[in-house]
C-alpha cells in the first residue's frame, strides 16, 4: 500500500483550507472551497483501489483477482456532484453580494447594512 495519495490528499485539504481561511474575497474562498473538496477525491478513491486489481465490471471478469470497491467509485461520483452544487450556490452568493453592495470582500459586506 502506497502512502502517496493520502500525502497528496493531506496537501491538497490543507492548501485549501489555507485558502479558505486566509481569502479576503468570496470567489477565492470558493475556489479554496473547491480544492479542499478534491482533497475527498483523491482519498477516497485511494481507499476503493486494490493493487492488481481490475475495475468493478463483473462481465468479463477473470476469476481470482480482486475487484476495487464500487461504493468507493459511487461515492466519489457523489462527492463531485456536490462539490458542483456548493460551488454554484457560492457564486451565486458571490454574484448578488457584488450587485447588492458592489462588494466581494466578507468584512465589507458586514459594515454594509441595508
Amino acid at each position: 500500500m502506497s502512502v502517496y495519495p493520502y500525502v497528496v490528499a493531506g496537501v491538497l485539504f490543507l492548501s485549501g483550507l489555507f485558502g479558505v481561511v486566509s481569502s479576503r474575497d468570496f470567489i477565492h474562498a470558493a475556489v479554496s472551497l473547491t480544492v479542499m473538496q478534491s482533497s475527498t477525491y483523491v482519498l477516497l478513491l485511494s481507499l476503493g483501489s486494490v493493487r492488481g486489481g481490475q475495475p468493478p465490471i463483473a462481465q468479463g471478469a477473470r476469476p481470482g483477482r480482486p475487484m476495487a470497491d464500487p461504493v468507493v467509485q459511487a461515492l466519489t461520483l457523489t462527492d463531485v456532484v456536490v462539490s458542483v452544487v456548493v460551488l454554484a450556490l457560492l457564486l451565486a452568493l458571490a454574484l448578488q453580494s457584488h450587485r447588492r453592495a458592489g462588494t466581494l470582500d466578507p468584512d465589507e459586506l458586514a459594515r454594509v447594512r441595508g
